[in-house]
């Protein structure tokens, strides 16, 4: 493994490494990498459920007045990180930052669910592209305001509108 490759573990580029703890853990009907939605537009309609653990539960008040949530959480089944990838809506290799596959520097995973419902420490989700088991690190309430633009452009992703609905993962990463 080249040294770029090598997920840092100590002091690098000067900077320190950061720990964060899981708050809870994200439950889905995916229990293998291979044939998931590669998004949550390819999710449409898939429950799951995200249990806060009991010590963040009070932080979820007030959440129930929201359709929907960003839900940030650990690729947990990354090794290492990849600078070019062959992402699954191409066939070239792109940069890693052009991409959001999972094998990133900070494995860190982002995806729009609709909630459905609270209940105690539970989110009932939908719309759900995760891995069952995965590791969640935070919570926050889309707000449209705030998180909707309409986009300039989108890269090589232009000519790919459309597909995701479709494609699953392929075991790739």
């Amino acid at each position: 493994m080249g040294e770029k490759e090598k997920m840092p573990d100590k002091k690098e580029n000067d900077r320190p490494v950061l720990a964060f703890a899981p708050i809870g853990v994200i439950r889905s009907p995916f229990r293998d990498l291979r044939d998931m939605p590669i998004q949550p537009a390819g999710a449409a309609g898939v429950r799951g459920e995200v249990i806060v653990d009991p010590p963040y539960q009070e932080g979820l008040r007030d959440l129930d007045g929201f359709s929907h949530l960003f839900l940030l959480y650990l690729f947990h089944r990354v090794e290492r990180w990849k600078p070019l990838v062959v992402p699954f809506l191409d066939s070239q290799p792109r940069g890693i930052f052009a991409t959001r596959a999972p094998v990133r520097p900070n494995p860190i995973g982002l995806s729009v669910v609709e909630l459905l419902k609270v209940e105690d420490n539970v989110l009932v989700v939908q719309n759900v592209d995760i891995l069952d088991g995965t590791p969640l690190l935070d919570i926050k309430p889309y707000f449209p305001d705030f998180d909707h633009y309409a986009t300039k452009k989108n890269g090589w992703l232009e000519s790919r509108k459309g597909h995701v609905k479709n494609r699953r993962s392929d075991g790739r990463f």
